[in-house]
């Protein structure tokens, strides 16, 4: 049986699956303060913004999934190790410019740390392994002058 942390934070993962996407249930599961944090990418979502990265991953990978492949429960702290994956039909922009649409599979390694108060996240860390991603889109670092794109070219 899952515990209130646990059964929280699988509302999320519902939420943002991509045959649901509900971005305002997502966004509701937070409280008021709540902060959902990107680290790899640096970047950190509130308020309204909190379904920004939802509605972006269902554009960019619309039967996105994620398998979760082990859940840790400690207090109101939820580990969590996945699998994010999902077929890309939408284009995707990075520094270096837009990777368009490639039919290309994800199956991206994913860690999440998601922190429960009174029965909503606080704070969600999620830890993507964006160097895999960016492989699996074609894309391929350029050791000697930065990022080149092979499928975006």
């Amino acid at each position: 049986m899952a515990t209130d942390a646990e059964s929280v934070v699988r509302a999320a993962y519902h939420a943002a699956e991509g045959n649901v996407l509900d971005v305002q249930g997502f966004a509701d599961l937070f409280t008021e303060d709540g902060v959902f944090n990107n680290v790899v990418a640096g970047e950190t979502y509130r308020g309204e913004h909190l379904g920004d990265l939802v509605t972006f991953m269902g554009q960019l990978a619309p039967d996105l999934h994620r398998e979760l492949h082990r859940v840790h429960v400690a207090g109101n702290v939820v580990s969590v190790e996945l699998s994010i994956r999902g077929t890309v039909t939408g284009p995707f922009e990075t520094p270096a410019g837009v990777i368009q649409a490639t039919g290309a599979k994800l199956d991206i390694p994913t860690a999440d740390f998601w922190y429960i108060e009174n029965g909503k996240i606080k704070e969600f860390n999620c830890y993507v392994g964006v160097s895999v991603m960016l492989a699996q889109l074609g894309v391929y670092p350029d050791f000697a002058g930065g990022v080149a794109a092979s499928a975006a070219s």
